[in-house]
């Protein structure tokens, strides 16, 4: 008798029915093992060697010294500053970022306003946008010299600014760009948190007599942060790893006169990119790419469970 034959019918219908459902998911489980887990394992593997460019074929393992290296050795002039501006940089545009886009949803959610379909087109064309094709755009309304809005300062015989050749003026305009690119998501997203409100709230609130910053304050901002928060703390997660607006606007410069290794503007993903791609310290490199996945998951949670964003409700 085969083998095949030993097996009772049942439970060869029960084996193939419980393989089925893996079986149906290889081709996304494969790819994810190919394209994500095995380059974090790579990564998380050569944060403890000193594998860089002078160690391709002879690197071996360091322990913690690529970490001692950044919190206590030369890196550490270079890495700290970086952070700062990164974390202020994050915090400064997600903020901003939402508070026009809650000021926006709030204007276009009047129901007197017979235009705002035409407007809310119009505020999310930089949405629709490439932002790649955006930020170059703006590279070049910006540029000292020959830019657009420079020459507007002259007609009005006010002195060109040097946005993208002074420190403080190119951090601010790292600000204003990603402003330019971040709000219309702000405004959709409070748009669609304003008609979930129930309306009853609002009916109350003028039968006790509250005004429109009353009925803000106590009604409208409390829910929709509730409704918005999650996708808020994703925005951060994400300024907070900005790499394009960096690498596209400014380059990472003016340059820093204490160090070469960093410009003003660069934040941690570009820095993280000039060490790897530039100075080709892959070690090291990856060890910043680690520290930060648990920055931005350790604030990510941290806020979340502080929130309790992502509780489910009964």
């Amino acid at each position: 008798m085969s083998p095949e034959n030993t097996v009772p019918p049942r439970t060869r219908k029960s084996l193939i029915e419980h393989v089925r459902p893996f079986a149906y998911m290889s081709p996304a489980l494969i790819t994810i093992a190919v394209f994500s887990l095995l380059p974090a394992l790579w990564t998380i593997y050569i944060a403890f060697t000193n594998y860089g460019l002078y160690h391709m074929r002879d690197y071996h393992l360091i322990g913690l010294g690529n970490f001692i290296e950044i919190f206590t050795g030369p890196t550490r002039k270079v890495f700290l500053p970086v952070f700062a501006w990164t974390f202020l940089f994050a915090v400064v545009t997600t903020l901003f970022n939402y508070a026009l886009g809650l000021f926006l949803a709030i204007l276009l959610n009047n129901e007197h306003m017979h235009e705002s379909r035409l407007y809310r087109t119009l505020l999310i064309v930089p949405w629709a946008l490439p932002s790649t094709i955006t930020i170059l755009s703006w590279t070049g309304l910006l540029n000292k010299s020959f830019g657009a809005l420079n020459h507007i300062l002259a007609t009005l015989s006010i002195s060109p600014v040097p946005w993208l050749t002074d420190p403080t003026w190119a951090k601010i305009s790292m600000l204003l760009v990603n402003l330019w690119l971040g709000f219309p998501f702000m405004m959709t997203l409070n748009l669609g948190g304003l008609q979930a409100i129930p309306k009853e709230l609002y009916e109350a609130a003028d039968i006790d007599g509250a005004g429109f910053w009353a009925r803000f304050r106590y009604v409208t901002f409390p829910q929709l942060l509730s409704i918005t928060l999650p996708l808020l703390i994703g925005s951060f997660a994400f300024n907070f790893n900005n790499f394009g607006i960096v690498y596209l606007l400014t380059g990472g410069g003016p340059p820093r006169l204490d160090t070469a290794l960093a410009g003003s503007t660069d934040n941690l993903a570009t820095m993280t990119y000039n060490y790897t791609m530039v100075y080709q310290r892959f070690g090291l490199s990856a060890a910043m790419g680690i520290l930060m996945f648990l920055m931005v998951g350790t604030l990510s949670y941290v806020q979340m469970r502080m929130s309790r964003a992502f509780e489910e409700v009964d």
